[in-house]
């Protein structure tokens, strides 16, 4: 007769052993619909699962995470019985979860196409109607192999030869399709309802290019429609704002085989990306941060001496020169404590805090590459504060509100930040990591920003707290980071004279606020979807005249525009105004400005704002001091 306890205290008890199914069942018939699996004792489960003895009980819906986890995981396993039905010769190898969805990796003969990919998705929604019971079964390796033999499926075989001795061999049998996995599962189908099958890719058996190329059929899997519709939508929307389209279709860089992972950027490119570092320059000097710049090849010596050979030299470019190895740098905090050292330093000159736009290199696998979001060559707004322990609450709040204002000031409202404590694996004594973890807590909890732990995920050398912003389709990115650093200062001789006279170590903050101006921009791209605001649009404004009488006076229209600091072109082409417009429109120019006979008659000129069908005729000195006044930086306003 097990006794339950359930997560609010309440126990139920049973005559007999109880599946976790049964158990929901005897609360509600609305929680015994939505049962996906159970935890027993912390031990995640099936709902097939027999409860023998006393235990605490979560029931694991398909509203939980982990309840969508394995509605995802089971959808492969749905995938693979439609795959078999479909196609018999196919031989199954993996089908694991991925974020929003699931993959399953299959050798078959014939190239699947779209067309395919709609046929095995019909065909996992008729055997998901039919609601059919999924069984596991525990089994030991003889058992396992043979099924898989009897099947002639070679890479099951070569999985369970690979599975360690004593660990739990599962089989999971949705009718007359067998797959393997640890689980859990879905007791039935009938949780798989909401899945969309969505591309098929290549993929090497193992990750080994020496192996066979398999087939990888990618799928989305979510607890109800609404929040498939939703995913989709979201999808679509991501496809619209693409940095990588936008950036060809607004020419403002491109990639190119000869330099992989490295940016071409373009004039109206390098225009936004020269703005938008500009207005964090002002914002870090106004900040008290003194900026510096720090050489691009260092000796090898260095990197090994601050402990970055030995933990990333995979992914550093070497050189060679005088007979020595240099290394393009991957991060600059070494060359920052340089400069620090230089001079001796007194308490009193702590906080110290220097800033960089640092130029960093690193190898990134080339399947990890991802237009400006994954670059091999990237710029930093880096910046590193050597400070004292006492000091590290305080300037944690400066850097928090700093980095809040910049956010909030570039189009992002809703940020969050994430605290990561000390791991296991840790440098420095449990006194220092108590004063800044609290230190960092507290600060963290002064900002108002919404505040999450992540237990054990800090830096070896001392706590952290990433910072996320949230774009205008609801989509997380991780930029700024606040590190605090016990371990670099002393590997590389830092110190400063403290108030007894005697040689201390600093506290080294590492921190940024955009993170990489690359990805920075690729994330604005996609934020505004092309559509920049004034102050860091490439072009502000487009004059367009109707008649060539209008030429003349378009041109010295245009010179007051430039030395207003406008950037502004001309169009003088002989085509009808609404084209002219219409194509400006398309490339996302702000203000588009129209002169025609009589606007030159009376000296104004009319403007259209991108967007919007109403249209303002003004005097031209009034037109061009109302463009300018909105084309200041937020942080000039």
């Amino acid at each position: 007769m097990p006794i339950i306890t359930l997560p609010d205290g309440s126990k139920k008890s049973f005559e007999k052993n109880v599946t976790i199914d049964e158990l929901s069942s005897s609360i509600g018939s609305g929680l015994a619909k939505a049962t996906v699996a159970g935890r027993v004792d912390g031990k995640l489960v099936d709902a097939s699962e027999l409860i023998s003895q006393d235990s605490e009980v979560v029931i694991i819906t398909n509203s939980d995470s982990e309840g969508l986890e394995i509605i995802r995981h089971s959808c492969a396993h749905l995938f693979g019985h439609a795959i078999k039905q479909l196609y018999p010769n196919a031989k199954m190898a993996i089908g694991p979860t991925i974020d929003n969805g699931f993959y399953y990796d299959i050798d078959l003969e014939k190239s699947l196409n779209d067309k395919d990919l709609d046929l095995i998705e019909k065909k996992m929604k008729e055997l998901a109607q039919t609601n059919y019971s999924v069984i596991r079964e525990v089994v030991d390796r003889e058992t396992a192999l043979k099924a898989f033999e009897d099947r002639n499926e070679e890479y099951k075989i070569k999985i369970i030869n690979d599975i360690p001795e004593g660990e739990v061999i599962a089989l999971y049998y949705h009718n007359e399709y067998t797959d393997m996995c640890r689980g859990p599962h879905v007791s039935s189908t009938r949780h798989l309802r909401s899945f969309k099958l969505m591309k098929i890719a290549g993929a090497y058996w193992r990750g080994d290019s020496k192996n066979k190329m398999l087939q990888r059929i990618y799928g989305t899997a979510w607890a109800n429609e609404k929040d498939l519709k939703n995913h989709l939508h979201l999808l679509e929307e991501a496809e619209k704002r693409d940095h990588r389209k936008l950036g060809k279709e607004l020419d403002l860089f491109h990639f190119q085989e000869e330099a992989v992972g490295m940016v071409f950027w373009h004039p109206k490119g390098w225009s936004i990306y020269r703005e938008l570092e500009e207005y964090v320059r002002r914002k870090i000097t106004k900040g008290g941060y003194s900026e510096i710049k720090t050489p691009q090849l260092i000796d090898k010596k260095l990197w090994e001496a601050s402990g970055h050979w030995d933990k990333y030299s995979e992914h550093m470019y070497t050189s060679e020169a005088d007979n020595r190895e240099l290394m393009l740098k991957p991060m600059n905090c070494p060359g920052h404590i340089q400069v620090f050292n230089q001079g001796i330093k007194s308490y009193r000159d702590l906080p110290l805090r220097m800033a960089e736009f640092g130029s960093c290199h690193r190898y990134e696998p080339s399947g990890a590459l991802h237009g400006l979001m994954r670059v091999r060559n990237f710029v930093q707004d880096d910046a590193h504060i050597f400070c004292t322990e006492d000091q590290i609450e305080a300037e944690t709040i400066l850097f928090c509100n700093l980095l809040k204002e910049v956010y909030e000031e570039l189009g992002f409202d809703k940020v969050s930040i994430m605290f990561a404590d000390r791991p296991e694996d840790r440098v420095g004594e449990d006194s220092i990591w108590d004063k800044a973890e609290s230190a960092l807590s507290k600060a963290a909890q002064a900002t108002g920003l919404p505040f999450d732990e992540n237990k054990g995920d800090g830096a070896f050398y001392g706590p952290k707290l990433d910072f996320y912003l949230h774009d205008a389709i609801g989509r997380v990115w991780q930029c700024g980071t606040l590190q605090v650093d016990f371990n670099l200062p002393n590997r590389l001789g830092a110190s400063y004279i403290g108030e007894d006279n005697n040689k201390h170590t600093p506290v080294m903050l590492h921190r940024a606020i955009l993170g990489s101006l690359e990805r920075f921009l690729g994330i604005l791209i996609e934020n505004y979807e092309g559509k920049f605001p004034l102050w860091l649009s490439p072009i502000q404004v487009a004059l367009t005249t109707i008649t060539s009488n209008a030429d003349d006076t378009a041109q010295s229209i245009l010179e007051k525009l430039r030395s207003n600091g406008l950037r502004s072109i001309i169009d003088l082409r002989n085509e009808k105004i609404n084209y002219k417009v219409r194509e400006h429109s398309i490339n996302k120019i702000p203000y588009i400005l129209v002169l025609g006979d009589r606007e030159v008659a009376e000296n104004t000129i009319t403007l259209r704002r991108l967007g919007s069908k109403d249209q303002t005729t003004l005097n031209v000195d009034e037109c061009i001091k109302l463009i300018k006044d909105e084309a200041l930086a937020p942080d000039l306003i």
